[in-house]
């Protein structure tokens, strides 16, 4: 797999239905998710201890656009409840393989597909447009800083 990307945004919020907020950096925690995001403070909407690829979401800037290209609705990065927003990564072939984000080893756990309660949180009508591009649930294999420009790519073996 030829896989070289880059980080566009990252996104976190303390609360399950606050508005997402962009930071330049921010520290993954193995086992948590992002520091000071909802989910490794398990307060977010899906937050469960049996649900562990939670703990980071990712998705696509090409999917974003197109769905603004498509519905003719404006939708930002950060209305996507997504923590990282990539370019040049096909999410959808990172499901069971592993990948990293500068130093972070991320693992690629299924599909983060649109729900009802984002559609609610965003007030737009964004929950179709997104099927199947919506996202990538992950793990952290291996932790440690993730900032706005990092390579995406292949992990080591």
């Amino acid at each position: 797999m030829n896989l070289h990307g880059s980080v566009t945004a990252i996104y976190v919020t303390a609360e399950a239905t606050a508005p997402m907020t962009g930071v330049a950096s921010v520290q993954a925690v193995p086992g948590a998710g992002l520091d000071g995001d909802r989910y490794a403070r398990g307060a977010g909407t899906w937050s469960a201890p049996n649900r562990p690829e939670g703990q980071l979401t990712l998705i696509e800037s090409e999917a974003v656009a197109a769905v603004t290209a498509e519905t003719g609705t404006p939708l930002d990065p950060a209305e996507t409840r997504r923590n990282l927003v990539t370019e040049g990564v096909a999410l959808n072939h990172l499901v069971g393989r592993d990948f990293r984000v500068a130093e972070v080893v991320l693992r690629g756990v299924k599909l983060c597909e649109p729900c009802t309660h984002l559609e609610r949180l965003a007030g737009k009508p964004v929950r179709k447009p997104l099927v199947h591009r919506g996202g990538l649930n992950v793990i952290i294999v291996e932790g440690g800083t993730i900032a706005v420009g990092d390579t995406v790519r292949e992990a080591a073996r």
